[in-house]
């Protein structure tokens, strides 16, 4: 069985979740932490109760333990120096999306994998949850047909404070690569082109563009629509986004939180105005572990089987060029290829 010994780079408050999967996993070791600030890594080794030396930096980590796996749990700007640096240095590399901070940073990661032979894979959590999991069965079943369009809403009031505050696309960059890859996900279709229109509403609390309106076209032929904020107090949906599908033979809905549903024609009926419809409910067939743990599943099995990740970054890339062309459309006000 491999053995995974783990450098984690970045030791905030989401690296519990990362240092509680490696704990619990019989192949794998953390084996050193780092971060700029070496009384953070020192305090997240306490805390979990970790006998690993601490740095403030990844180079010197990988050459003193011997390490063959990065956890990047560190900002947006710096995922492209830690995952280059990492595969370079002979290891693989597991991130936080976003990939990076920007595109041309995000293809250079991948050619970096290519060159180096080290796969990197990221954090997209939301596709590991059992209703999502059936509502694209529902799709790939052919129960409403052919689909013609998919719309995502994601209206939150997020408080955070810290650098998504001070960011000038929090809203595009920081969250909707979640929504973005979700869609790709459910409809096993790519981006081809963006057109967006990037706002900062009355009351905002965030220094750049914390709302967004936007339409994808996508390789299935079908088209992708997204209306989202960051800063919206009240009647908020689930961070997993509120979907509806709509297809040749009828919809589907589901609002992120409870199993999917919809209704299709009924054939059998009469032609009408409003044609009668036949309800149906998804289905739970998937039953891995959910959220973070059912993508690091995903990502361990990939490196053991020696193939790339359902996230690796060969086709993140495609979720990560959604992003920057809808901040592009938005900064030009232009449609975007992608």
């Amino acid at each position: 069985m491999t053995k995974h010994r783990i450098v984690v780079a970045g030791c905030g408050g989401m690296s519990n979740t990362w240092i509680d999967y490696a704990m619990q996993r019989e192949n794998a070791e953390i084996v050193g932490l780092v971060d700029i600030y070496e009384d953070s890594a020192k305090s997240m080794a306490a805390k979990k109760g970790l006998d690993v030396p601490t740095f403030t930096d990844l180079a010197a980590a990988l050459e003193a333990t011997g390490a063959n796996l990065v956890f990047d749990v560190t900002i947006p700007a710096s995922h492209k120096q830690i995952a280059i640096t990492a595969m370079r240095a002979g290891c693989n590399v597991f991130g936080e999306k976003p990939m990076a901070e920007s595109y041309e940073d995000a293809k250079e990661i991948v050619a970096i994998s290519n060159e180096t032979g080290k796969r990197y894979s990221v954090m997209q959590n939301r596709r590991y949850l059992p209703q999502i999991r059936s509502f694209r069965d529902l799709l790939r079943a052919d129960t409403i047909g052919t689909v013609g369009s998919i719309h995502a809403d994601f209206f939150l009031g997020a408080h955070f404070g810290g650098f998504r505050d001070a960011m000038d696309n929090p809203l595009i960059i920081d969250m909707a690569i979640h929504t973005f890859d979700q869609a790709r996900f459910i409809i096993d279709a790519d981006p081809v082109s963006v057109y967006c229109h990037e706002f900062n509403p009355p009351g905002s609390w965030y220094k750049g563009n914390a709302s967004a309106i936007c339409i994808f076209e996508m390789s299935d032929g079908s088209v992708f629509s997204y209306r989202g904020s960051w800063c919206a107090d009240g009647l908020n949906t689930s961070w997993e986004s509120d979907w509806r599908v709509t297809g040749s033979k009828g919809g589907a809905r589901w609002d992120g939180a409870g199993m999917p549903y919809g209704e299709y024609v009924d054939i059998s009926k009469s032609e009408s105005f409003i044609r009668e419809m036949i309800k149906f409910e998804g289905e739970q067939g998937w039953n891995g572990q959910q959220g973070h743990f059912g993508c690091f599943d995903e990502m361990f099995a990939a490196l053991e089987e020696d193939r790339p990740a359902e996230t690796d970054c060969l086709d993140n890339i495609k979720s990560v060029a959604m992003v920057f062309g809808a901040v592009e459309s938005a900064r030009t006000g232009k449609k975007v290829m992608l």
